[in-house]
């Protein structure tokens, strides 16, 4: 089967989803219309994604409720099916109050918002004494023609790294790697050689997904020496896929794919099934967020407690140590004008966010409970271990509605994390040596805004096709040239244009 066909039958099953899950939502939202009028507190409606098997416990959800005066009916998506709700609803003009939007789907919803789908909030900020203090360097990242429009949810510029099995490094006798080389030597040797010592040839490298963005694909890519998106040269902005060290980065995967050190079908794997195989043993190495590892190893335990996990974040390509980057949010709010008919009820939903970053708020959002999800020492926090199950099932869901959480003065200080987490953190930090930015993140191009979506398809069809054996380097030259015919070469020359002048 040819990669369209899969992708074809994908969008199919993946629109009777949509379907199912919008007459029938597989959220934890309650209520209906008719409650919402009857409440005397403001009802606030958001749709948020799940990054867990389940939403937060009902009871923090309800303390949230009374410490900031409303009433919340969120509607919790699986962050696997998020952005096909999230578009469905802006199709319908059914969004909620609150939308979150992911940071790599915002580029898609700037003509709705040049067209008054959402409320500009950036006048209203002043107002709040939390929203006031936003950071005003990521506000300007978030900008539409100079306007905010958006809370944004705060992160590191990078947090991308390897996550490998400690304990089949030890079993092998293999050194962390610290190159390309190395690491494609450790995806072998967890492939071909026998990792976890069953007498069994039942493992393979590295674990990814049908996501080439947060997927091991950029990542690796970026280690090649790819630039982050765009690159400007020449005194022209050229697309990172005319790069050679882009076509690099396909080789190195149809290598990985050919020789089966990766899952054969990744091109359709979810995250979650992802990062089933690398829990369950079947494979050693996991590329993405290095913050993950916590939650990794503590689930990987549940079927093998001797497994070990650590993380790398240098790895060495051919100019040397190199990571993409995101602005510093990963995502933001939007205030839907067709949910919110009114001023007042603007200024409800945003006291609403407001009202969040407060202490109490904040640290239930981020902790839990006092005495059953941590304990305090000082005025610091401590994460026992074993609350470590119980946070991540009834509190982290809660994660995903905190706005400015890191320069959030109000969040209490933990004080000793649990070590692998720490270590992610740090390397996080050393990320920013190196990080790769996006040259084009505060530049305006009409044509990207419009077209980039059906673009972006040309690129990673092309792209699997090519990893897949399925087209050759001909073959994808002529997808380029096809890229630029349908609009691509519209968006260079706003960019070159924006960029230069």
């Amino acid at each position: 089967m040819f990669l369209k066909d899969v992708i074809s039958r994908k969008k199919r099953i993946c629109g009777i989803v949509i379907a199912a899950i919008f007459l029938s939502s597989c959220s934890n939202q309650t209520g209906s219309e008719g409650l919402e009028k009857s409440q005397s507190r403001p009802v606030i409606t958001i749709m948020a994604p799940l990054h867990f098997p389940q939403g937060p416990d009902s009871s923090l959800v309800q303390q949230l409720e009374e410490m900031t005066g409303v009433k919340l009916m969120i509607d919790w998506v699986p962050d696997e099916i998020y952005t096909d709700k999230m578009n469905a609803a802006l199709t319908m003009n059914s969004l909620k109050k609150a939308t979150f939007v992911k940071y790599t789907d915002y580029i898609f919803l700037k003509s709705a918002i040049r067209s008054g789908m959402f409320w500009e909030v950036g006048p209203y900020l002043d107002e709040y004494p939390n929203l006031k203090r936003l950071n005003d360097n990521i506000l300007s990242q978030t900008a539409v023609d100079g306007k905010i429009y958006g809370l944004y949810t705060e992160r590191p510029s990078s947090r991308q790294g390897v996550i490998l099995r400690e304990d089949w490094l030890e079993n092998l006798q293999l050194e962390t790697p610290k190159t390309i080389d190395q690491l494609y030597n450790v995806l072998n040797q967890f492939t071909v050689k026998d990792p976890d010592q069953n007498g069994k040839d039942d493992t393979f490298g590295l674990t990814d997904r049908n996501d080439l963005v947060f997927g091991a694909f950029k990542t690796l890519s970026s280690y090649f020496g790819t630039p982050n998106n765009w690159m400007a040269q020449d005194h022209r902005i050229i697309p990172e896929f005319e790069t050679t060290q882009y076509k690099d980065t396909m080789n190195f995967m149809k290598k990985l794919y050919d020789e089966k050190l990766i899952n054969q079908d990744f091109v359709v794997t979810s995250k979650d099934i992802q990062r089933n195989m690398l829990i369950s043993g079947k494979a050693g190495v996991y590329i993405g967020s290095m913050t993950d590892v916590q939650r990794l190893s503590n689930e990987a335990k549940q079927f093998n407690p001797e497994a070990r996990f650590t993380v790398v974040n240098r790895i060495e390509g051919p100019e040397g140590y190199k990571v993409w980057s995101i602005p510093n949010f990963n995502g933001l709010f939007l205030f839907s004008k067709s949910a919110i008919k009114t001023e007042d009820e603007l200024k409800q939903v945003l006291g609403f966010f407001d009202r969040t970053m407060e202490a109490d708020a904040a640290n239930l959002m981020k902790y839990g409970i006092e005495g059953r999800h941590y304990t305090l020492a000082g005025k610091e926090v401590q994460l026992p271990v074993k609350n470590e199950q119980l946070r991540i099932d009834e509190v982290s869901p809660l994660y995903s509605l905190m706005i400015a959480d890191l320069s959030n003065s109000n969040l209490m200080q933990v004080a000793q994390e649990d070590p692998l987490l720490a270590l992610a953190e740090k390397l996080s930090v050393d990320n920013e040596k190196f990080i790769v930015k996006d040259p084009t993140v505060n530049l305006e191009s009409v044509a990207f805004d419009e077209h980039s979506e059906d673009l972006n398809q040309i690129i990673s069809d092309a792209t699997y096709q090519y990893i897949l054996g399925q087209m050759d380097e001909a073959g994808f030259d002529q997808e380029i040239e096809k890229w630029r015919r349908s609009g691509g070469e519209q968006i260079i020359e706003e960019y070159t244009k924006s960029y230069f002048e």
